[in-house]
């Protein structure tokens, strides 16, 4: 019986443009491993032939010095025949060359303005058919749901309302408080140089129910909830759970992404009023204490001020503004990959893409809702 030659061996044999490469010995880790052909070696090739011995690749070095050597030849645009080879090392050199070597390109640290201007064109055209893919998908969802036929919890959705209703108010009081101090002294600057100080009042509580306290809320919101609604759906991404929905035939649209956002949906509007009413206290308090203004006067202009319609309109901006949170924040958790640093990536890209959203609606609104005279 011919046993293998005790440490490993190569034979390259030169035929022409082929270049036949033969293996031979006993191939471990703790051996010297044979050098591979020298650049000035693979000029004029077109071709290599692999061939090796049974059994002499007991912990995979001969693979991959194999792999190293197809490497090679790959980048010199030979052609690799591995029929010589054993079926099993003949199947992994297959597997291995069907993925590219991974490459680092780090990126520019210094790109022009043009360039990133364009990168970031790219990647909002590359997201724009993966967001109607999603939209569609949530719009069938509600279908189901209006049907009976949407199949979720009924608790998840209660605890959802609660985590971003009651649970937000105490941020909500604070920056609404905040804001509506700004504005009134903002106004109250320019107002004072004509004597109006009592339009404090018509500034704090327009601004406030009709535009800034919808903003704000989304604002919170965004960095909130719809960062929660990606960290929780990403992980479920990574932990496979949503695989396993599928797997029952249970819709993640129905069971994950509905209740979150028929929550937002329903408690942005009463948040939104909430903040509009924090921000007139505000005003109100700085205009009393500090311009002069009487509170019986202040509370009289604020009632005169505002109508039904800054109140509706108010309302209808802060609700447009919390589906478009809870769509950021599923749309990103659920494209999450299957890492921890994925997990972290999308959180960032669900707040990042509900802020900028809501800026663009926050305009188009505004200019409608102005061009109609509401």
């Amino acid at each position: 019986m011919n046993t293998p030659p005790p440490t490993a061996h190569v034979e390259f044999d030169r035929q022409d443009t082929l270049l036949r490469v033969h293996c031979s010995g006993t191939w471990d880790w703790n051996s010297p491993q044979p050098a591979l052909p020298d650049a000035s070696a693979w000029a004029g090739l077109t071709r290599v032939a692999l061939s090796a011995d049974e059994g002499g690749d007991p912990d995979g070095a001969l693979l991959a010095w194999l792999l190293g050597l197809c490497r090679v030849a790959a980048g010199h645009a030979l052609s690799i025949d591995t029929a010589g080879l054993p079926s099993g090392p003949q199947k992994l050199l297959a597997l291995a060359l069907a993925v590219p070597p991974q490459t680092d390109h780090p990126d520019d640290p210094n790109p022009g303005f043009f360039e990133s201007l364009g990168k970031i064109s790219l990647h909002v055209w590359s997201d724009l058919p993966l967001a109607l893919a999603f939209t569609g998908e949530v719009v069938q969802g509600l279908g189901r749901m209006l049907r009976g036929k949407a199949r979720f919890r009924r608790r998840e959705l209660f605890w959802l309302i609660e985590a971003n209703g009651p649970r937000a108010l105490p941020i909500a009081s604070l920056i609404s408080f905040l804001v509506g101090t700004i504005l009134a002294y903002m106004g109250a600057v320019q107002l004072a140089q004509f004597g109006a100080q009592i339009y404090i009042a018509d500034l704090v509580a327009i601004g406030m129910v009709r535009e800034i306290g919808a903003l704000m809320t989304g604002v919170i919101l965004a960095g909130r909830t719809g960062a929660a609604y990606a960290a929780q759906i990403g992980t479920m991404q990574v932990n496979e759970e949503v695989d396993a929905l599928r797997t029952l035939g249970i819709s993640p649209i129905d069971h994950l992404v509905l209740p979150r956002l028929l929550a937002l949906v329903l408690m942005v509007p009463l948040l939104t009023l909430y903040a509009g009413v924090v921000g007139i206290i505000a005003g109100m308090l700085i205009a009393t204490t500090v311009f002069g203004v009487g509170l019986r006067e202040y509370l009289h202009e604020t009632v005169l001020a505002l109508s039904w319609t800054h109140i509706l309109i108010g309302m209808f901006k802060g609700t447009v503004y919390g589906a478009l949170v809870a769509f950021s924040g599923c749309w990103r958790g659920m494209q999450c990959g299957r890492s921890a640093q994925a997990v972290g990536e999308a959180t960032t890209s669900a707040v990042v893409t509900s802020i900028l959203l809501i800026t663009v609606s926050a305009s188009v609104l505004t200019i409608v809702f102005q061009r109609l005279r509401w």
